[in-house]
């Protein structure tokens, strides 16, 4: 077994065989001693039978596609499945990058690479990448180091799609994005796996209830109440149809995705002269933080919602200036109290 430098790297390199198959690659350490231990072990892989770290690992794009075909494989739930698929999609953008090995992906240029959107929509793509690191050294059992994958910082969104932002949106909306707005604002529902694949027998109009039969989490299997305004939107759709999708596709069988939606509300909020930071999402914020507001309640707010503990609701809740302006108005006017602690 050889351990050198190679000319103008500063890591030691390991070159050996073994049944006389050749392995070689970097150490990625500068220390002779480190790397004499580092190559000592890719030996005993390679004797072992692991597949060892050698001069051509696959490109990110050759292990994404066999990333993609495992997932139509795998016991994971749909969801997580479009998440994935949609992270990739996210990372094949990047043509550099995907026909660079695995081996030779470092840190520095994950942290270069930006996305559209986001910093959770950048995350989606990190995480992904990170995903496909994980499945090509544990389960595909190639021998190498995966570089570190930071994620960036997915801010809390604060913006409300409140009353007079779905007025100046249903001014211009097209269907079905107009009935979306009210309906996301009245139930508080996730758009795209809650209100977009709704049925009609999950909807109980002498209950006035609907039930979510699945969701994100465990708690999204529930019942949400059924505002006067809502039902009158879902009457007109079901008519006098006792079952099939609420929102049906064009395509026979299916319900609708986000794809439409998604492209009717981007046309809609630059018609209606809306910030861009304001998404389709914020009608679900907005009902969070009314029915606290409302009600006080904030466990009952987080079974309609579907939330699971007590930190995620948080999030979805701002309070409104009012509350502290009221405030500060009373006590300029003397008409606060003060609470002794003894």
């Amino acid at each position: 077994m050889e351990i050198c430098k190679k000319p103008g790297s500063c890591f030691y390199w390991y070159d050996f065989r073994v049944r006389g198959r050749r392995y070689r690659g970097s150490t990625k350490e500068t220390s002779w001693k480190r790397a004499h231990d580092i190559a000592a072990i890719k030996y005993g892989d390679a004797v072992g039978g692991k597949k060892p770290k050698t001069d051509k690992l696959p490109t990110l794009r050759a292990a994404g596609k066999r990333f993609k075909e495992g997932l139509e494989s795998a016991r994971i739930k749909p969801n997580s499945r479009r998440y994935y698929l949609n992270g990739w999609r996210l990372l094949s953008e990047h043509e550099a990058l995907l026909d660079m090995p695995l081996d030779q992906i470092m840190t520095d240029e994950i942290d270069a690479l930006t996305f559209r959107g986001s910093g959770s929509n950048a995350n989606n793509a990190l995480r992904t990448l990170r995903r496909i690191f994980f499945k090509a050294k544990k389960d595909w059992e190639y021998s190498f180091d995966p570089p570190r994958v930071n994620l960036l910082e997915e801010r809390e969104r604060t913006m409300r799609l409140d009353e007079d932002a779905e007025k100046e949106l249903l001014d211009v909306a097209e269907q079905p994005l107009a009935d979306i707005v009210v309906l996301s604002r009245e139930l508080g529902t996730r758009n795209q796996i809650e209100l977009y694949p709704l049925r009609i027998e999950n909807i109980s109009w002498r209950r006035e209830t609907i039930r979510i039969p699945d969701s994100k989490t465990k708690a999204g299997h529930r019942l949400v109440p059924l505002s006067p305004r809502a039902e009158v939107i879902l009457r007109a759709r079901c008519g006098n149809r006792k079952e099939g999708w609420v929102f049906p596709s064009r395509r026979k069988g299916k319900h609708i995705t986000g794809g439409l939606v998604n492209k009717q509300w981007v046309e809609a909020r630059r018609k209606a002269g809306l910030p861009t930071d304001l998404v389709l999402y914020c009608a679900r914020h907005d009902f969070g933080t009314d029915m606290v507001q409302r009600t006080g309640n904030l466990k009952a707010v987080m079974d309609v919602m579907g939330h699971v503990d007590t930190k995620t609701a948080m999030k979805y809740q701002h309070p409104g200036l009012h509350i502290v302006a009221d405030a500060m108005r009373a006590r300029s006017n003397g008409g606060h109290s003060l609470v002794t602690v003894p």
